[in-house]
């Protein structure tokens, strides 16, 4: 596998291309409304749209992410971006951790610190990772797959052969969102080399088994089924745009970069745990360089592609199907679903179960401190 290492350079000419798609946004008219009750605000999304026009900075932003170690490599044909972020311990643990969306290799910039180098938070050394964050295909800088079918079992493939090119014979998994149904395929089709998943979040198209052979579903599993179906009817339809008719939203915000920030902006005030002012978590440069990763690399589309691939092949488990390696959850009080634990205990062998006193959907950037010590707390017994 060839590996190379990479650094991010936006031409210039982008950046000033971006600046004058903004500078002439074509507002639209809209009959007055309590904010966010319909979507983003207007007011905030302008002022949002006015500072990445005028006051952003994005080449800050550009040494901010080269300051972390980047490569590409070659797996089976698909070109993967990758952070490659060494342990300061004796012997740091390897760990592939997979983002979503609408996040980024981004969100996982103080995580990494925490895991890399826990010394330096008042941890212990020997608690250290070796840290690969791989963009997933479509996503940033890892370009669209040539073929179609890259759902999260393709993926996990990829990550396996990724993983071993590295030197890794053996590894953990972790992830939230998309990453976490990553996380999961790796444990399912690599149990011989996957000691162990943690997971902050649980993919909506997980199913277990239910039926005559299987126990009958809780009340606590009835109320969640409930809950994540009223939470799809009123808050879903992003995804069920995603996964039937990508292109035709891909078309518009490819195009139009205050609709790209409409569009994921909204998603982090709605999933975190803001209560309703987002800048209280995420500064408007933090979402801006999310945002911006997106625009840059033109990968909106591509990136939505996953859900309709997904969509294609859900993750449902048959009649006595188990996952064999251990799994660790870490439950945050505001992630857009929130499974009882014996909805995993199914399918899952859990071992580690936390519910968070802090945070939501964005759990790396919202509480990286919480995040790395559940995960430190999970591989502790699985290191080799």
């Amino acid at each position: 596998m060839q590996i190379e290492p990479f650094q991010i350079a936006v031409p210039e000419h982008d950046i000033d291309d971006l600046r004058q798609r903004i500078r002439a946004t074509r507002w639209t008219p809209a009959t007055p409304s309590p904010a966010w009750q319909q979507g983003v605000d207007s007011q905030w999304l302008r002022e949002l749209a006015g500072y990445w026009a005028e006051h952003f900075d994005w080449r800050a932003a550009e040494r901010r992410l080269n300051r972390q170690p980047q490569f590409v490599a070659d797996v089976h044909g698909q070109r993967v971006h990758f952070v490659h972020r060494r342990g300061s311990g004796p012997a740091p643990y390897p760990l592939v951790i997979t983002h979503g969306w609408p996040g980024s290799f981004f969100e996982f910039e103080a995580l990494l610190d925490r895991l890399c180098d826990p010394a330096a938070f008042e941890g212990d050394a020997a608690d250290a990772f070796d840290v690969i964050v791989p963009s997933l295909p479509g996503f940033a800088f890892s370009p669209a797959p040539a073929q179609a079918g890259m759902s999260a079992f393709q993926v996990a493939d990829l990550w396996a052969s990724l993983m071993h090119g590295l030197g890794y014979q053996r590894f953990g998994a972790q992830g939230g969102d998309l990453g976490a149904g990553v996380s999961i395929a790796l444990a399912a089709r690599h149990p011989q080399v996957v000691d162990g998943i943690h997971l902050n979040f649980l993919p909506g198209l997980y199913e277990p088994a239910i039926g005559a052979a299987q126990q009958a579903l809780t009340p606590e599993e009835e109320n969640f089924l409930r809950e994540r179906n009223e939470w799809a009817a009123l808050e879903g339809g992003y995804a069920h745009m995603h996964s039937t008719k990508p292109l035709t939203l891909a078309a518009s915000l490819n195009d139009s970069p205050v609709g790209l920030a409409a569009w994921i902006g909204e998603k982090f005030r709605a999933w975190s745990d803001c209560q309703g002012d987002v800048e209280r978590v995420f500064s408007k440069d933090e979402l801006l360089t999310n945002i911006s990763l997106y625009w840059y690399t033109q990968s909106i589309g591509p990136a939505m592609q996953m859900y309709w691939e997904s969509r294609l092949q859900p993750m449902r488990f048959t009649c006595g199907q188990r996952v064999v390696p251990p799994v660790g959850f870490a439950r945050f009080p505001k992630e857009i679903n929130r499974p009882p634990r014996s909805w995993l205990e199914r399918t899952f062998n859990v071992v580690q179960w936390t519910d968070m006193p802090g945070g939501g959907h964005f759990a790396a950037m919202e509480k990286p401190d919480l995040l790395a010590a559940e995960i430190r707390k999970f591989f502790k017994p699985l290191r080799r």
